[in-house]
């Protein structure tokens, strides 16, 4: 669904009128905030399926900083590798990072990685070691979380039973109740539907579910 769609299908269950772009009136453009709320919400709830992606980085020889261009702030890594070589790449801290440069300023195979601060656009970056000796494809396996929705025709991407229910149980806070339904019971209906879109999802990745002790 898009943007503009979930929000008349909140405003529908709050019995008011449809609009024509999400920002038509006051109330439709406060109604979009409880949807952007509420995707944030479900977004963070579960790494989905339809959030996963992969981002690659190309090395240069010599230069050991690069940003994880699309990542945004609120990305969730799932597994890195060094494409080029066949291997695993290691997460390290930044502070192993600074303290065996100083030792060794060699040049190599990238084996190692660690996050440093966010660039402009809000991207991590992402420093590598051994400083690469040529050119390398690193390939990060993600979730990235989305932006808010600022335009009528953005997709929603995740179960929008879930976002739909939760943005009107945040509606309904506001104003006392929807249709004589409580925001409490609102709230629970989308838990209901959370919850079950998670196990849904989850079922696809069942590895992932599973917990060992090391």
């Amino acid at each position: 669904m898009t943007y503009l769609q979930v929000v008349n299908a909140v405003l529908r269950r709050l019995r008011e009128t449809e609009v024509s772009t999400y920002n038509e009136t006051g109330y439709s453009t406060l109604v979009g905030d409880f949807v952007n709320d509420a995707k944030k919400f479900v977004e963070q709830s579960w790494d989905w399926s339809s959030l996963r992606d992969t981002i690659t980085v190309t090395t240069a020889a010599s230069d050991y900083q690069y940003p994880l261009t699309g990542s945004g702030q609120d990305f969730k890594l799932l597994n890195a590798l060094n494409s080029t070589s066949s291997t695993v790449l290691h997460y390290r801290t930044p502070q192993y990072f600074d303290s065996v440069r100083l030792t060794d300023t060699s040049e190599g195979v990238p084996s190692d990685f660690a996050y440093r601060n966010n660039d402009a656009n809000g991207d991590v970056n992402l420093e590598v070691y051994p400083t690469p000796n040529g050119v390398y494809s690193l390939t990060f396996q993600v979730v990235k979380r989305t932006a808010d929705f600022t335009d009528d025709a953005d997709v929603l991407t995740v179960p929008t039973q879930a976002v739909i229910y939760m943005a009107l149980a945040l509606a309904a806070r506001e104003r006392g109740e929807a249709g004589g339904t409580s925001a409490a019971e609102l709230l629970a209906l989308a838990d209901t539907y959370l919850a079950d879109a998670i196990a849904l999802d989850a079922s696809r990745y069942a590895e992932e579910m599973v917990w060992e002790t090391v």
